[in-house]
């Protein structure tokens, strides 16, 4: 390889679950679920992933508890981590007690206004000093939209044609302040240069937006904009938006082709494929041995219960899995109006496995259909590299099983392994998020 091209490094984001992604993982002796409203305990999960080098800590949300299994909440209150805090805020918090790491937040374009969001994100990226991504989603079950005065969330096409609009919008919001905008000109009396401040005048069906922001141009321009819809209409804005796509791929052959759709679409709208990084979620269970890592996955799939799997699932594909029997297969189900992308997931999966419904719920509540890798640091990064430099990923969301022992282990087993490999970065070489994952300013 020549020295004039740069080495293709891979990014990774830690997807934080206050005890863990697996749906057990609060009841394993070592997490402490008890700490997520402990400021301190965010202090500890970041600054390991900022030892770490990585490129970002990544929180989900929904809006409400899940209640769509038996449509009551007792079996996700129960079995589940179910209390969370608003992600928005919390990585607020998080950008003030860390120096490098990026931080994103998820945002849905389903219930609220481009301004607002524009404005918070815009105010995030200036705190922080560049840090920001805004994950977003159009959300997935009607228990959110009844939190909002709806009785259930749009259909799938209309959910994305309103997010686009929001999109465009809250570009339009961001870019309505120029470079420079700003004077401070104490002498002169001039605060701001009206000339590079505008106004957007957004007409669509959706939104009607006037702007401009109140906030001026950000640090990155704009905050990154990561997404994770794998359905048709999901991979046809991402291919228009995203910056980073997050994506549950169980397999390499899976997980290539989703890759190369997704830079061919992005280069069909005429953007850099470069610029678009593809980061299949991967829960990794390290120990010093196999035999070790091993042991610890079974210890945490002892402790689940099926019926969390299936509070979950039920959730995220917005229908209600109670009606089944829990010790016979699922039956074919056509439209959901919820993650169609995971329904067709766990419908090619029953193609090859016949589970009952119960079995399901016990697998469902592992890895929620991400790839699982169990094994020593070396077989772990083995994976990682085999996808990263197979045409599969451009890197990889960590959802670590539970915290904070899975995620110490992986940034203290496997990161130095990544770097011994020339795979991953020793050090920050820039400030901002954008310059950590290789994304150009807007």
């Amino acid at each position: 390889m020549s020295h004039s091209t740069a080495r293709r490094v891979m990014h990774l984001g830690v997807f934080l679950d206050v005890s863990g992604h697996y749906a057990s993982a609060w009841r394993h002796p070592s997490t402490q679920a008890d700490r997520f409203f402990d400021l301190g305990y965010y202090k500890q999960l970041a600054g390991k992933a900022e030892q770490g080098k990585l490129d970002m800590v990544f929180l989900s949300d929904r809006y409400g508890i899940p209640d769509r299994y038996g449509n009551r909440f007792d079996t996700t209150v129960r079995s589940i981590s179910s209390a969370r805090l608003d992600p928005v805020t919390l990585i607020t918090a998080i950008a003030a007690i860390t120096e490098r790491i990026g931080v994103a937040a998820t945002s849905s374009t389903s219930f609220t206004e481009p301004f607002l969001t524009a404005r918070q994100f815009a105010s995030i990226d200036h705190l922080s000093g560049g840090r920001v991504g805004w994950n977003v989603v159009t959300s997935t079950s009607d228990n959110e939209a009844r939190n909002f005065s709806k009785e259930g969330i749009l259909e799938h096409q209309a959910r994305y044609e309103r997010a686009r609009e929001f999109l465009e919008a809250a570009n339009g919001l961001w870019d309505s302040w120029e470079d420079g905008a700003l004077r401070f000109d104490k002498a002169g009396g001039v605060f701001a240069d009206a000339g590079k401040i505008h106004y957007l005048h957004y007409q669509g069906e959706h939104f009607q937006v006037r702007g401009p922001l109140d906030v001026p141009r950000s640090p990155q321009g704009r905050p990154v904009i990561i997404q994770a819809g794998s359905s048709e209409a999901g991979r046809d804005f991402a291919a228009r938006f995203a910056e980073v796509i997050f994506t549950a791929q169980p397999t390499i052959d899976a997980a290539q082709s989703f890759y190369a759709d997704m830079k061919r679409r992005a280069a069909v709208t005429g953007r850099s494929p470069e610029h678009l990084k593809i980061m299949p979620g991967v829960m990794p269970i390290v120990a010093e041995s196999e035999v070790e890592a091993r042991r610890i996955e079974a210890s945490l799939s002892d402790l689940v219960d099926p019926l969390a799997g299936l509070a979950l699932l039920s959730d995220q594909i917005n229908y209600d899995l109670s009606v089944h029997p829990l010790d016979e297969p699922l039956p074919e189900l056509q439209e959901v109006s919820g993650m169609q992308s995971r329904l067709q997931l766990v419908a090619k999966m029953l193609q090859s496995e016949r589970l009952t419904l119960r079995e399901l719920g016990r697998f469902y509540a592992g890895s929620r259909m991400h790839r699982k890798v169990v094994g020593s640091p070396e077989q772990v990064a083995d994976f990682m590299e085999e996808w990263f430099t197979g045409g599969a990923c451009d890197g990889f969301n960590l959802m670590f099983p539970f915290v904070p022992d899975s995620m110490e282990q992986f940034i203290d087993l496997v990161v130095p392994e990544l770097q011994r490999r020339g795979l991953f970065r020793t050090e920050y070489t820039g400030r901002t998020l954008r310059d950590h994952l290789g994304l150009p300013r807007p």
